[in-house]
């Protein structure tokens, strides 16, 4: 009888796990769609060509070796095949401590869950190089970013191994990220940025005089699907990251984690319409939309601690906070096409230091702390691999080839042919 409760536990706990990585999954989606309204015609078809290829990329890489560095061992890989004794292994864990927790199980659904956040924060580097940046230069650096980089510091932290031996994150600071405000998305950011500094803008982006030239994108209805999707994926992304519902405490924290995530987000959309309409005297539907990825990002890092009330205010500042950090970035003539740095990282730190105003477990120095060692580790180990690439093979398309648009260029198709291009309208 005993062995049947623990049993249906672990099945409920399991099932659970991998819906909610289905649904981190879907963000793929929400970001291919996302992105690909956000940037002009002639370059759709490369930037979906690159973000379902980098998805593989993430699962394979992650398979291969991402998953032992940021775990230890080889566990997944030997014991993917356990038969029985995996489901033992398994069993007498969940007896000892339950599933999740101390003693997370490190099976299949363990790994589908986290390859699939592999994938999100490389999906955040996908968004910011986009219009200008060569295909296969962009996978290359995919291959290095999710088989190395992410995994070692996010060993350092979800690991909780310590840093090149030096110190550890959790145990000597105290440092806490929940679902990866810092960990995925500030890490995402700092690739992102790296390679922006590197690539450069877009002809045409900023002017000698200083002036910034808005380069809208062709499709605001994709983009707005694309933050639908975001937003629904982000309950499994924060949902999931409880690690169990089989039981009536961690029932209670995934619904207050689901309440909470939705009220940030909702948060983070209407202060950044306010900001845009105070400012620019019109409502502006791109900072709106990033406004709500704002305040997911926001309260990624600590969704279950916060009133529903908190969560609203805290996705409120990160709704806040991204519009003047897209009007600065642009100011700095740092190119951005779709808003990927502020949100997932500027908006990622303000995230990271919202955590100890509603867990008493943390500090602002541990999570300032944890916040720098994933930012110069990933900020410095990407502007080494970009430097590589470009010594080896170039990262930015020609001159010529940006003006008709990386569609052609790199994958020789366009997405709306009858509309863009050779066979429409213009280019």
């Amino acid at each position: 009888m005993e062995n049947n409760i623990y049993e249906l536990q672990y099945a409920i706990d399991t099932f659970y796990f991998l819906i909610c990585g289905a649904l981190v999954m879907w963000m793929a989606a929400g970001f291919s769609m996302l992105e690909a309204g956000l940037v002009r015609a002639k370059n759709t078809t490369e930037i979906l060509t690159k973000n379902v290829s980098l998805f593989a990329v993430s699962c394979i890489m992650y398979m291969v070796c991402g998953y032992a560095i940021m775990y230890g061992g080889d566990y997944f890989l030997s014991g993917i095949a356990g038969g029985d004794s995996l489901v033992d292994d398994a069993l007498a864990a969940s007896k000892e401590n339950g599933f999740g927790g101390d003693s997370v199980y490190a099976g299949p659904s363990d790994f589908f869950f986290q390859v699939v956040f592999v994938a999100t924060a490389m999906s955040i580097v996908s968004g910011a190089v986009a219009e200008r940046m060569k295909l296969w230069a962009f996978l290359l650096f995919a291959v290095v970013m999710t088989g190395f980089i992410y995994p070692l510091e996010g060993n350092w932290t979800w690991g909780g191994g310590s840093v090149f031996g030096m110190y550890s994150l959790g145990d000597d600071f105290g440092f806490s990220d929940f679902a990866g405000s810092g960990i995925v998305h500030m890490a995402g950011a700092a690739a992102a940025l790296a390679g922006v500094l590197l690539l450069g803008p877009r002809k045409g982006k900023y002017t000698a005089d200083g002036r910034v030239n808005a380069i809208p994108g062709a499709n605001l209805p994709l983009a707005t699907l694309g933050t639908f999707i975001l937003w629904m994926g982000w309950f499994g992304f924060n949902g999931g990251s409880v690690l169990k519902l089989g039981d009536m405490a961690s029932a209670n924290s995934v619904a207050m984690v689901f309440l909470n995530t939705n009220a940030a987000a909702a948060g983070g959309l209407v202060t950044a319409l306010i900001v845009a309409r105070l400012l620019f005297g019109k409502a502006d539907l791109t900072m709106a939309l990033n406004g709500a990825l704002a305040g997911l990002v926001a309260i990624t890092a600590e969704p279950s601690t916060p009133s529903a009330l908190s969560a609203t205010l805290i996705g409120a500042v990160g709704g806040f906070i991204v519009v003047f950090s897209i009007l600065a970035l642009d100011k700095m003539k740092i190119d951005d096409p779709v808003g990927a740095i502020s949100v997932h990282g500027v908006v990622g730190l303000w995230g990271l230091l919202a955590v100890p105003l509603t867990n008493d477990g943390t500090s602002f120095v541990g999570q300032l702390v944890g916040a720098a060692t994933i930012f110069v580790w990933v900020f410095g180990a990407s502007f080494v691999v970009w430097l590589v690439i470009k010594a080896i093979m170039g990262i930015r398309v020609s001159e010529e080839e940006e003006y008709e648009g990386v569609d052609v260029a790199e994958c020789g198709m366009e997405a709306y042919p009858e509309f863009t291009g050779t066979r429409g309208s213009g280019i």
